[in-house]
């Protein structure tokens, strides 16, 4: 550029003296010119934007203190506003004659006011021509009776806003107006301060207080930088309107009233505002936005996976040693008895190190009598989220979930669902954006099938923010919702549409409030620190709730109930002072792939009727329980993580009946699954929960069951009993399952594994507790036990190295089939006194101590089982004191004869034969199970009364 050798920036300063007309033409002179008028950007444009009267800051009322990405930009939208309620002007002329066409393009100013041309709105109205400028000076007019515009005209206050107040009510007949900087107030005789029927009404910064604006379509507005203070606006089947940089004050009723879905029949307006809209930069988020994730579980691995077992005891012990040439004195057993302990169980260890299986030797073994070494790991499901994820909370570690676990933007989950992303381009009705609303009654409210848009707005300190309903549509996008005395959004009698991207938290009531048969999509929000809860779904309300960040609210992150019935998918629910999702009162829902980590309470709860569908969620450091199915609570809980959760994994009340299957329950601080009894008076809320949830519109208790719709869910199966199945219980800190029930209870293929205490404890059980086809491995106690006074039936389970007995029981009727209770530290199966035990067609081995223990007056039926001797010093069957009521019948007690011979567990195969008996998976969540278990014991048997000097190999394949 030739500057004459003057710098750039003393020509940027010679040229910030310029007017908007010099600079205009300064711009037309060359490209160097044109980009040099560019860079004054931040200095002259930034003046004239700010110098206007007539304009406000280019992002009042939300963020006046943030500067716009460009002030020439601004100050063009604010000038051009002047020009465009005016586009149709040629359309209009081109049919009347040449005169009128000089009359509009010659078009006057006529000034209203003391001392000027005209001294009241309406005189000047009488002598307007087409497209005429009104100028009202300062001061107040009032008018006495209803104004009529027949005519295009632009009706501008002079000076600064506020300086010019016009009360009136004014009924638009003509096509077009525009009304620039005066103040609105309504007339005596009347609310309504303006109304239009079928034309095109501009309002640029004005206020208006304590009225009323009412357009009904085919009529349009367009809004911008206005202020209203008590004032309602009344849309009615409005095409399009547009509200853009307004702020609402004060509303003692609704703000603004979306009603009657929008007219076919379209004004001129109508495309010039849609060209409009599509021409401004979205308010849809990019991919770097930092609060909206996404889950993806789909790479969890919930299957079964088949392992194998390899158990090899050897004997190393000399033919010439004492202890081979005299069996131990018989006082060894009673020595035997009191480090066991006074009911036959060994104390608390310290749990190896290795997950695949706990040694059972112990560290007083004089390697001379016993060496031997366990080399394999027991059937579960591979690592859910990785192992290093898996593994051993570690105390006070800040929580790191994986990578895989991070939630998409809003931009990704668009993109995914096609019919989200055309949904969130619509327009349609009422365009609302940079708004603010305030401390007031209402926000929007829409209803009768209205339709509309709401982008960057900020609801504050209102009743609620916005009400959807009867077969209303909204979408809103990226909106401040909070302090709402109720409910941030609401919906009801079939309201619908997509709520994305919002920051919705500080509610008195629930975040997102939906009933009555409505349906939007709740996608990638945040919603916390409400004062209840953060999404509330009852009577007949459904919605797809995904993808959304929901943390730190006072009760239950997502509440359903009365019938509601739901889709949760995708969401990060944590650190709520209550449950992360509680289902109550009948409530459903399909709860899936849902992070619900952190909370005070369970992490899901369900009681009183709560039948919801729970699969593949990750379940998490909870500060009580994992899932609660308290009172009532019914459902499917299929294939979650349950994992690392202060309480127990799963916590289930007798009188509910749910299904427990295929999860992968683990690390949590009690029990893996526990079963309590109903106790008296007991039917109150859980933990954290109030005792009465109000959520009438009106603060008044309803009966919804009157208005419910009766649906069949095949996802839901009813069951009589409650089904604990195909579950994976490990590394828990007390049992694996805890059973204290007055109701039966089936336990089938499970795996329990490495558990603090014993692996299943059946404290109370007056109605049948059917144990069947599970793996019992590895728990620091007992594999098995049974109090007195209960019903148990184990059958076809395999029971392995655990630390204490295979199985206990004190019970007064208990059925032992048909299991395999092999390599535990204590006895395999021990019968206490007072028991009733029917032992049929088991295989028993123990490395340290009796195949089967009888102590005192203990009733029993041992029948057709096969016993392995399992150390030199210690016979296969002890009994303490005689005992008639013990009858034994045509048991095989297995002794080799040659160092060659081997026995081989294969008719029927070892336990627990899972292929046979696992269910079918459902047809979203199919998973592969456990197909075997292969145990290979070699063991050197010498002395007693036994083939001394022999070896006894048994191999369990």
């Amino acid at each position: 550029m030739e500057t004459g050798g003057l710098p750039l920036e003393l020509w940027r300063m010679i040229l910030a003296y310029l007017h908007l007309p010099d600079l205009g033409r300064c711009s037309l002179v060359c490209r160097a010119w044109y980009e040099l008028i560019l860079s004054l950007d931040s200095t002259r444009w930034r003046q004239l934007c700010l110098g206007c009267t007539k304009c406000r800051h280019p992002n009042w009322p939300n963020q006046p203190d943030v500067e716009p990405e460009s002030w020439r930009e601004a100050f063009k939208q604010h000038y051009l506003a002047s020009k465009t309620w005016t586009k149709n002007a040629l359309d209009l002329e081109s049919s009347v004659c040449f005169s009128l066409f000089r009359r509009r393009k010659e078009r006057r100013t006529l000034s209203v006011g003391p001392g000027h041309e005209f001294d009241s709105l309406g005189s000047a109205l009488a002598m307007a021509s087409l497209y005429d400028r009104i100028v009202l000076f300062p001061g107040v007019y009032e008018e006495q009776g209803e104004i009529v515009l027949k005519v295009p005209v632009e009706i501008v206050g002079h000076g600064k806003l506020g300086e010019v107040a016009l009360l009136a009510s004014i009924d638009q007949h003509c096509s077009t107006t525009r009304l620039c900087n005066l103040v609105f107030m309504p007339a005596w005789f009347s609310p309504f301060m303006y109304k239009t029927t079928a034309g095109h009404v501009q309002f640029d910064n004005c206020n208006f207080e304590n009225g009323h604006i009412q357009v009904r379509g085919p009529g349009t507005c367009q809004v911008k930088f206005c202020t209203f203070r008590n004032t309602h606006v009344f849309l009615h089947n409005v095409p399009l309107c547009v509200l853009e940089n307004c702020e609402f004050v004060g509303s003692e009723n609704n703000s603004v009233t979306v009603e009657g879905h929008p007219s076919a029949d379209k004004n001129w307006a109508y495309k010039y505002l849609l060209g409009l809209i599509k021409s401004t930069p979205t308010f849809l988020p990019t991919e770097d936005s930092d609060f909206l994730m996404s889950l993806d579980l789909e790479s969890r691995d919930q299957a079964w996976s088949p392992k194998t077992c390899d158990i090899v005891i050897e004997g190393s012990q000399s033919p010439t040693s004492a202890a081979s040439s005299s069996p131990k004195p018989a006082s060894k057993a009673g020595s035997q008895e009191a480090e066991v302990g006074s009911d036959g169980e060994r104390g608390a260890q310290t749990p190896d190190s290795s997950d695949g299986g706990l040694s059972p030797s112990g560290e007083d073994e004089d390697e001379d009598q016993l060496m031997y070494r366990l080399s394999y790991q027991v059937q579960g499901p591979h690592p859910v989220l990785g192992g290093s994820f898996l593994g051993p909370p570690l105390p006070g570690a800040s929580i790191q979930l994986p990578s895989c676990l991070v939630l998409n933007s809003l931009q990704q989950e668009l993109q995914k669902d096609k019919e989200a992303m055309a949904l969130a381009n619509s327009v349609q009705g009422c365009l609302i954006r940079k708004c603010l609303f305030r401390d007031g009654k209402g926000g929007v409210f829409v209803c009768s099938y209205g339709r509309a848009k709401m982008e960057g707005n900020i609801f504050r300190n209102l009743t609620y923010a916005v009400q959807c309903i009867h077969n209303s549509k909204i979408v809103m996008l990226r909106n401040d919702i909070y302090r709402c005395r109720a409910s941030g959004i609401f919906l009801r009698l079939e309201g619908g549409g997509l709520i994305a991207g919002n920051n919705i938290y500080h509610n008195a009531e629930a975040g997102v409030d939906i009933r009555k048969k409505s349906n939007p999509l709740i996608l990638c929000n945040q919603i916390h620190h409400g004062l209840r809860s953060g999404i509330v779904v009852l009577g007949n309300g459904k919605g797809i709730i995904r993808n959304n960040q929901i943390f730190s609210n006072k009760e239950a992150g997502i509440y359903i109930l009365y019938h509601g019935n739901p889709v949760v998918s995708g969401n990060h629910i944590f650190k709520g002072r209550a449950a992360g999702i509680a289902v109550n009162e009948n409530g459903k829902g399909l709860i899936t792939e849902n992070v619900i980590r952190e909370n005070q309470w369970g992490g899901v709860d369900i009681r009183r009727g709560g039948i919801p569908v729970l699969r593949s969620n990750l379940i998490c450091f909870g500060y009580s329980d994992g899932v609660v199915v308290g009172d009532e609570g019914k459902g499917l809980i299929e294939g979650n993580t349950i994992y690392a959760n202060k309480g127990c994994g799963v916590w289930m009340m007798s009188s509910s009946l749910p299904h427990v299957t295929s999860n992968h329950v683990s690390y949590n601080g009690l029990y893996g699954v526990a079963v309590f009894s109903q106790k008296d008076g007991s039917s109150e809320l859980p933990r954290g929960h109030r005792a009465q949830e109000n959520f009438s519109e009106d603060g008044d208790a309803i009966l919804w069951e009157t208005e419910l719709e009766k649906e069949d869910d095949p996802l839901r199966r009813p069951i009589t009993i409650a089904l604990v199945e195909s579950n994976s219980i490990n590394h828990n800190g007390a049992s694996g399952l805890y059973v204290q029930s007055s109701e039966a209870l089936h336990v089938i293929t499970n795996v329990i594994h490495a558990n603090g205490d014993r692996g299943i404890t059946v404290a109370q059980s007056s109605q049948l507790t059917r144990v069947a086809n599970n793996s019992i491995s590895c728990n620091q106690q007992s594999g098995v036990k049974v109090e007195a006074q209960c019903k148990v039936e184990l059958r076809g389970n395999g029971i392995y190295d655990n630390r204490g007995q295979g199985i206990i029981t004190k019970g007064d009727s208990t059925i032992v089939i048909e299991n395999d209770i092999i390599g535990n530290r204590g006895s395999g199966l021990q019968l206490l006194p007072r028991s009733d035990t029917i032992v049929i067609k088991n295989r028993i081995h123990s490395f340290r101590a009796y195949g089967i223990t009888v102590q005192g007056r203990a009733k029993a039926l041992v029948q057709e089982n096969i016993i392995f001797q399992g150390k030199t010093n210690k016979t296969i069957f002890q009994q303490i004191s005689n005992n008639q009521e013990c009858v034994m019948q045509n048991n095989k007690f297995l002794v080799f004869k040659k160092k060659s011979d081997t026995w081989r567990l294969v008719n029927p195969p070892a336990r627990p034969h899972l292929e046979n008996s696992l269910r079918r998976p459902s047809a979203v969540h199919n998973g592969q199970k456990v197909t075997a278990m292969a145990t290979r014991i070699t063991a050197r048997v010498e002395g007693g009364g036994y083939h001394s000097n022999r070896s006894v190999f048994c191999t369990i394949l």
